[in-house]
């Protein structure tokens, strides 16, 4: 792909990206917002490369990603300044609006995409897995974890097709750290009742 005048392998693109996702779910199993940062600076290297590839929903979905980690972000700060100070906030606006925009998003990107490619209806499934699972994330929901496996699963078969080998073998990382991850929460969860 060719940024600015340079000429950037889509290796390079696939494996930064691949970095910063790793690093983010560290922080995301011990539910720190730093998950965010991260998780929001794999988005580039990773719209780059699927714009370069054609790939229009995984594209999207990283401006989708954008919106729901600047929306994450914030949203933590405010749970956390509920939980510690007592101070309330909306919470359904906060979600509408994330969610209009992504719909908006994964609508246009629907419509530009070719449905005779076979293969754009897995990009479709893993797009739209994609989208329930980081519903269920903003929310610290346990149950975005197994989406979250879903969408490894079928993303890992479209880019073994696409020849996105870093991001082939980066599905089977993240769906192991999805499990922890899953199970961390759980325990969390009944930590919690324990203590309710």
């Amino acid at each position: 792909m060719n940024v600015f005048g340079l000429s950037i392998p889509p290796l390079v693109l696939d494996l930064s990206g691949g970095v910063c996702v790793l690093v983010s779910l560290y922080f995301l199993w011990a539910k720190s917002s730093v998950y965010w940062h991260w998780s929001n600076l794999s988005l580039l290297p990773y719209f780059l490369l699927f714009v370069a590839g054609g790939q229009w929903m995984l594209a999207g979905l990283q401006v989708t990603y954008l919106l729901f980690g600047v929306h994450g972000l914030y949203l933590w700060h405010l749970e956390r300044q509920r939980a510690e100070r007592g101070v309330p906030f909306r919470e359904g606006p906060w979600y509408g609006v994330t969610w209009v925009a992504s719909l908006a998003i994964f609508a246009y990107t629907v419509a530009v995409t070719d449905f005779g490619a076979g293969w754009n209806w897995v990009q479709f499934v893993a797009v739209t897995l994609s989208l329930v699972a980081n519903f269920g994330t903003t929310r610290r929901w346990t149950w975005s974890w197994p989406v979250w496996i879903a969408v490894n699963a079928v993303q890992a078969a479209y880019f073994w097709h696409a020849g996105y080998w870093v991001l082939f073998g980066l599905q089977f990382v993240l769906a192991a750290m999805s499990v922890v991850g899953w199970r961390e929460w759980r325990r969390d969860e009944r930590r919690e009742v324990a203590f309710a």
